[in-house]
C-alpha cells in the first residue's frame, strides 16, 4: 500500500522537506519552531502611543503621550467610539454621550470630554490650537466660580444671569465644565464651517456673473469645480446640523450628557450609605431599637429598607428635578447653535439655488444660440434647393439632341430668367411656410 502511494503521489519538493526537518529538529531539541524569527517590529494597530492634549477644569494644558486601551480605561469608553477621533478615518460629525464622558467629532475638533478635563487629540492645525486658547481663556474667566450641581445660591446666580443675558451679556459661567466645553468645541465647528461658506459665495457671485456674460470652457469648468466644493461643503453642515437637531429631539440623550451631575449624584448615594451602615450596632442590632426576642432581629431591617426607600425616592426626585433643568440648559445651549449653523446652511442653499438659476439661464441661451443654428440651417437647405433647380434646367439643356429652340439667338437669357423667377418664388414660398408653421420668428 505504502509503494503504490509513492507511485501514484508526485515527489514532494525538496523545501517542503527542509522545513519539515527543521520543525522536527526544533520539537525534539525543545525549542519552539520560528522562536529565531525578529517577530518585534509586528505590532497591531491602534496600540501604539498617541499625543493628546488635556486641559483640566482650571484651564492648564498639557501634552500627555496615552495608548489606545489606557485612554479606554480612563474614559470608559469602547473602541468604536475612539475610532470615530482617529484621524486616519474619515467619519461624519458625531457627538455621543456615554456615562463619563462625551465624545466629540466635528470637523478639526475630535476631543474627549470628561467631567474635570478636555483630552484632544494634538494637531497642527489652527483651529485646533484655537479651541485650546479659546477653552483655556473661558476657564480662566469663570475659575473664581465653581459649578454647584444644586443649592439657592445656584438658582440666585442662573437667574440674575438669565437677567443679564436678555441686555446681551457674555455666555453664562454657571454651566459645568462639559458644557463649557462642549459649547466652544461648537462655536468653533459652526465658525469654520461659516467662515468656509462665506468665501465659497465671495467666489462664486463674481464667477457666475462672468459665466452668464461670457460662456467658454473655462467658465465652465471653474463653475463645476464650485459646484463640487458646494455639494460637499453643504453635506457636512447638514451632518452638523442633523446632530444638533438630534440631540435637541432626545432628553435622554441629553441628560446623558451631564457628567457633572452624574458624578456627583454618585458621590452623595456613596456618602449618603455611610449613616445607614452606622445605625447598626456590632452584634447586628440596632442601638436604639427595644429588644424582643422575636421581633428585634427584623426591626433592623425594616428600618433600613425604609430609608433606603425613602432616600432613594429623594434623591430619584431631586435628580428628576435637576435633570429637567439641565436639559432645558443644554437645550438652549444648542438651540444657539442650531440657529446658527442653520443660517450658514440656509447660504449655501440659496447659494445652490443662485448656481440652479445660472445653469438654467446658460441653458435657454444655449438652445437659443441652437434654435438659430437650426433656422440659419434650414434657410441653407431651402437656398440650395433652389439652386438645385438650375442644375436641372442646365442637365436637361446640355443633352445632344437638337431643337429649333438652340438657333433662337435670346434663348440662353429667357431660360435664365425663367429659371431665376421660378427659384424665387421657391424660396418665397418656403419662407412664408416655415413662418406660418412657426419654425422661424416672424
Amino acid at each position: 500500500m505504502v509503494d503504490l502511494k509513492e507511485r501514484l503521489l508526485p515527489p514532494k519538493p525538496q523545501s517542503a522537506i527542509n522545513l519539515r526537518g527543521i520543525a522536527y529538529q526544533a520539537s525534539a531539541s525543545g525549542r519552539q519552531p520560528f522562536q529565531g524569527l525578529d517577530l518585534s517590529g509586528l505590532k497591531k494597530r491602534g496600540q501604539g502611543l498617541r499625543s493628546w492634549i488635556r486641559v483640566d477644569i482650571s484651564g492648564n494644558s498639557q501634552v500627555i503621550e496615552v495608548d489606545k486601551f489606557t485612554m479606554m480605561r480612563r474614559c470608559d469608553l469602547p473602541a468604536r467610539d475612539l475610532r470615530l477621533l482617529d484621524p486616519l478615518f474619515v467619519y461624519p460629525s458625531t457627538i455621543l454621550g456615554r456615562e463619563k464622558a462625551i465624545v466629540v467629532n466635528l470637523e478639526q475638533i475630535r476631543c474627549i470630554i470628561t467631567a474635570d478635563e478636555v483630552l484632544l487629540l494634538n494637531s497642527l492645525d489652527s483651529y485646533v490650537l484655537q479651541y485650546v486658547v479659546e477653552l483655556q481663556r473661558r476657564l480662566t474667566c469663570g475659575v473664581g466660580e465653581v459649578w454647584q450641581p444644586e443649592g439657592p445660591e445656584l438658582n440666585r446666580r442662573r437667574s440674575s444671569k438669565n437677567f443679564d443675558n436678555v441686555y446681551g451679556s457674555p455666555s453664562p459661567d454657571y454651566l459645568p465644565f462639559e458644557f463649557r466645553a462642549l459649547e466652544v468645541a461648537l462655536e468653533s465647528a459652526c465658525t469654520f464651517l461659516d467662515s468656509q461658506a462665506a468665501e465659497l459665495e465671495i467666489e462664486a457671485y463674481p464667477l457666475l456673473d462672468e459665466l452668464t456674460s461670457k460662456i467658454s470652457t473655462l467658465n465652465l469648468e471653474r463653475v463645476r469645480r464650485l459646484k463640487s466644493r458646494l455639494v460637499a461643503l453643504t453635506r457636512r453642515v447638514q451632518k452638523v446640523r442633523d446632530e444638533i437637531e438630534q440631540l435637541m429631539d432626545d432628553d435622554g440623550d441629553m441628560a446623558e450628557m451631564y457628567l457633572s451631575e452624574k458624578r456627583s449624584s454618585m458621590e452623595s448615594s456613596f456618602y449618603g450609605d455611610q449613616p445607614v451602615m452606622g445605625f447598626r450596632s456590632n452584634d447586628g442590632l440596632s442601638a436604639s431599637a427595644p429588644v424582643s426576642p422575636v421581633a428585634s432581629p427584623h426591626e433592623p431591617r425594616r428600618l433600613e429598607k425604609s430609608l433606603s426607600i425613602a432616600r432613594s425616592h429623594h434623591e430619584s426626585t431631586k435628580s428628576s428635578e435637576s435633570s429637567t433643568e439641565s436639559i432645558e440648559e443644554l437645550e438652549m445651549l444648542l438651540e444657539a447653535y442650531f440657529v446658527l449653523i442653520d443660517s450658514t446652511l440656509n447660504k449655501l442653499t440659496s447659494l445652490k439655488e443662485y448656481i440652479d438659476d445660472t445653469e438654467d439661464f446658460i441653458n435657454i441661451q444655449l438652445d437659443n444660440v441652437r434654435n438659430q443654428l437650426i433656422q440659419f440651417e434650414l434657410l441653407l437647405t431651402t437656398a440650395t434647393f433652389v439652386v438645385a433647380i438650375f442644375g436641372v434646367v442646365a442637365g436637361i439643356f446640355g443633352m445632344n439632341f437638337a431643337i429649333p429652340f438652340f438657333d433662337d439667338p435670346g434663348a440662353f437669357k429667357w431660360v435664365l430668367i425663367i429659371t431665376g423667377v421660378c427659384g424665387i418664388i421657391i424660396f418665397c414660398a418656403f419662407v412664408w411656410f416655415f413662418k406660418y408653421k412657426r419654425l422661424m420668428p416672424l
